[in-house]
């Protein structure tokens, strides 16, 4: 029995570090998730095809949890294989696309599909990301955001959703070399922004997507120590820039012609650029 889905990465209009409250959108890259499932081996094991030697909890844990929900007694074992466009620990939101793609891939080699809500397969994925220690808030805002499609608001202190919209935006995403993970964050430090984390909040309430970014990049960038001069030499050209998740990716929206200038900027600096879309059909089988 064998099943298998694709996520899409994610982007930060609001870091729910300092509140609870976040929000992000799904972009047009994806992790891939190939489930197996065994009645000869009691062993769920997990491998990413780009790393190793990366921690395989998260997407075991995943499928784990599915097969205790939604498993007969004649599978006992798991076999589970991401591969991804998204580098990981970028902010670009691999390990909510990777959880989601496991779950859903897990559900589709069970044929089970239809007993979900996708809403409620992105909270066990959520649960399973609290529980393996590799989230702070939960990121119900970046899971909601990759399984559903479009540009989420929710409450990640209930995992709630808040607000779904479709959006048709060109994305440019700018990604160091450096990486940043998530679990290593300074919530204190982010939870001493949270009055601007409130006015993005607000804006995002209100659909002004690109100004909630922008608020939020420049609280957070400081908050976390990251430089706020690519967000300065994109500003006068897009609709919203910002760090994304707990960065180091930077990630700005508006029209393609805008971020092809801003794109010869980035260029300059390490590391690497891409031009990519939003993308509204969530998670998906395949």
């Amino acid at each position: 029995m064998q099943g298998q889905a694709r996520a899409p990465a994610a982007g930060t209009v609001l870091n729910a570090l300092a509140t609870g409250k976040g929000s992000a959108f799904a972009i047009d890259a994806y992790t891939t998730a190939t489930v197996e499932l065994f009645d000869d081996t009691e062993e769920v094991t997990g491998t990413v095809a780009e790393e190793p030697d990366a921690d395989t909890r998260l997407i075991e844990t995943c499928v784990e949890y599915v097969l205790d929900a939604h498993g007969g007694p004649e599978i006992s074992g798991a076999r589970v294989e991401t591969e991804s466009e998204v580098p990981m620990a970028s902010g670009l939101k691999s390990s909510s696309a990777a959880a989601n793609a496991t779950v859903m891939a897990t559900l589709d080699a069970l044929d089970a599909t239809d007993r979900m809500t996708r809403e409620d397969a992105a909270r066990l994925g959520v649960m399973a990301a609290r529980d393996v220690g590799v989230t702070v808030t939960g990121a119900f805002d970046d899971a909601s955001a990759s399984m559903l499609g479009g540009v989420t608001v929710t409450d990640n202190t209930t995992d709630e959703l808040l607000a779904r919209e479709e959006v048709d935006w060109d994305v440019l995403v700018w990604t160091p070399d450096e990486r940043s993970f998530s679990a290593d964050a300074d919530v204190t430090r982010c939870k001493r922004v949270a009055p601007m984390a409130e006015l993005a909040f607000d804006l995002a309430r209100e659909g002004a997507y690109g100004r909630a970014m922008t608020v939020n990049g420049l609280a957070f960038s400081a908050a976390l120590d990251f430089s706020t001069d690519p967000m300065v030499e994109a500003m006068p050209l897009v609709t919203g820039v910002s760090l994304s998740g707990t960065g180091p990716s930077v990630v700005a929206v508006g029209d393609r012609e805008s971020l092809e200038d801003v794109r010869e900027m980035w260029d300059q600096r390490d590391g690497s650029t891409w031009l990519t879309t939003t993308q509204t059909a969530g998670t998906r089988t395949r």
